[in-house]
């Protein structure tokens, strides 16, 4: 749990969550801190143990050790009162091929105990509704594209108002237009107060989709916050355009900067490493903690002879975060 939050503003919570199979720990003493009304992103790469985690909140495996609570409630020991406030679409939605869309969920909204058989077309077709499949209602499963099984998993998850959603790896597979379905739809979710919670290894999509997002490696629980907090923890960098990097990056290297290197752009050329006049090439640079003021550095370029086309001060991105972290690569693209 995160210092300061209150427990009764957290959708889920975690404190020493631990998981062993035999003697690997696939998860490993993870404090979660989930704030209602989030899109909060699980990221880390497969294998990562984000799976294994799910289940443990949902109930579905039991934890080694540690507490995990949901919508403010112990669990497993409240599974009974916590499980109809939650969907969830875990390791992708599986359907009878040969029923339709809405039959299928109609069997599954059957299934729970707590659903009335006098309301269940009502429910399903507002469940069809809100994932925009109302146009596919009568047509056979076998007939939808993965990105309309996705919404359809996402639909039986939502067959009852839900406080909660969880989404392990919803646009996993998906073509572009699928995962502009799934996001939209996620984004929509959470505008109408649901808290969702989205697991994923593809970083681009949970830049797009999430407010807040942990880091998992190797089981261990390395960071968690706003996105915006996750940005700020790491280095700032400069970012230069000029016709002159090789003079820049000697002139930067002088005042203190780290690890200044040209980053595209113009074509090098040259023995003191120019570029062809036009939009110049870029450098960047890593600020030190006792970095110059901007407009010392600029004066210093200016003053070495450097042509500075533009210049600006970057904060660190979601994929240089996770890599100090972990020292990992991480998917940007399906």
């Amino acid at each position: 749990m995160r210092a300061g939050t209150p427990s009764a503003a957290l959708a889920i919570e975690t404190r020493g969550l631990t998981k062993r199979f035999g003697h690997q720990r696939a998860v490993n003493g993870i404090d979660l801190a989930v704030a209602r009304g989030s899109v909060f992103g699980f990221l880390g790469p497969n294998g990562s143990g984000k799976t294994t985690t799910i289940r443990m909140l949902l109930g579905l495996v039991g934890a080694s050790s540690g507490q995990v609570s949901v919508l403010g409630l112990d669990m497993p020991t409240h599974l009974r009162q916590v499980l109809p406030r939650v969907g969830a679409l875990v390791e992708g939605p599986a359907f009878y091929p040969f029923l339709s869309g809405a039959a299928n969920l109609a069997r599954l909204d059957a299934a729970d105990r707590d659903a009335s058989a006098a309301t269940r077309r009502e429910r399903v077709g507002m469940a069809l509704e809100r994932v925009g499949l109302t146009h596919a209602a009568g047509k056979k499963v076998r007939a939808y594209s993965l990105g309309m099984k996705q919404r359809l998993g996402i639909a039986n998850a939502l067959l009852s108002p839900r406080e909660l959603l969880v989404l392990d790896e919803p646009t996993n597979g998906l073509d572009p237009q699928g995962t502009r379905e799934v996001r939209s739809l996620v984004r929509s979710l959470a505008a109408g107060g649901t808290t969702v919670f989205v697991s994923s290894h593809l970083l681009a999509e949970v830049e797009q989709m999430c407010t807040h997002a942990a880091v998992l490696s190797a089981g261990a629980l390395v960071a968690q916050g706003s996105l915006d907090e996750l940005r700020r923890v790491g280095r700032a960098h400069v970012r230069l355009s000029t016709p002159d990097p090789g003079l820049a990056r000697g002139i930067l290297a002088r005042l203190g900067l780290e690890d200044a290197a040209h980053d595209g752009g113009g074509q090098l050329s040259g023995a003191e490493g120019t570029a062809p006049d036009g939009d110049g090439a870029a450098v960047r640079a890593a600020l030190p903690d006792a970095a110059p003021a901007p407009e010392t550095i600029v004066a210093a370029l200016v003053a070495g002879g450097v042509r500075v086309r533009g210049f600006s001060i970057e904060g660190s991105t979601l994929e240089e975060r996770y890599v100090a972290l972990t020292g990992e690569g991480f998917d940007v693209a399906q």
